[in-house]
């Protein structure tokens, strides 16, 4: 019963919902609004090119943040579209992240999870997506296949990779360019 409990304790919705008309600007608008957290802000993910924002979210189960797409090159995804969410934990740099992870048609579906840490400075929050991975070996013809059996499973190890993750542009990000990309006049 306790590890069913801790499974749903923190779901989120299955499918993503729209929040019309929101856009870069109108999310600037209404962070000005609030008092700002940390991970509250405007956020660039490089490795899609895509402009988010996260904003507090009274959702269930522990749910205090969602994240929502704001600009992409991806005509496919309406902007204003909740891409994920993220929740607290006990350590205060680390967040449970939430991305959906396919799409059926407009609509995205199957949120997977992660850990994200955010750094000192709440300018960058990165995270490494779940992978799992595991070689089986089958060799039936074997010598002495009873004394070595013809089945055994290898570890493989998985090269250590940079993680991904977003960079706040605003309010760190002053104009709101993104870190680190030139801007042209």
């Amino acid at each position: 019963m306790l590890p069913l409990m801790a499974a749903t304790s923190n779901s989120v919705p299955e499918k993503s919902v729209v929040i019309d008309g929101l856009d870069v600007d109108s999310m600037r608008v209404r962070l000005d609004e609030t008092d700002m957290q940390p991970l509250e802000g405007i956020w660039y993910y490089p490795n899609e090119e895509m402009t988010l924002g996260i904003e507090r979210y009274k959702g269930p189960n522990n749910i205090g943040y969602r994240i929502i797409l704001l600009d992409s090159p991806d005509i496919n995804v309406v902007p204003g579209t909740v891409i994920g969410y993220i929740a607290a934990t006990a350590v205060d740099s680390k967040y449970q992240l939430w991305l959906y992870s396919q799409r059926d048609q407009l609509t995205l579906i199957k949120p997977l999870k992660c850990v994200a840490t955010l750094n000192d400075r709440a300018t960058t929050l990165t995270f490494e997506p779940p992978h799992w991975k595991v070689k089986v070996r089958v060799n039936i013809a074997r010598f002495l296949p009873s004394l070595f059996n013809g089945m055994s499973i290898i570890p493989d190890k998985v090269e250590e990779k940079v993680p991904i993750g977003f960079r706040k542009i605003y309010p760190d990000g002053g104009d709101g360019t993104p870190f680190n990309r030139v801007r042209y006049l």
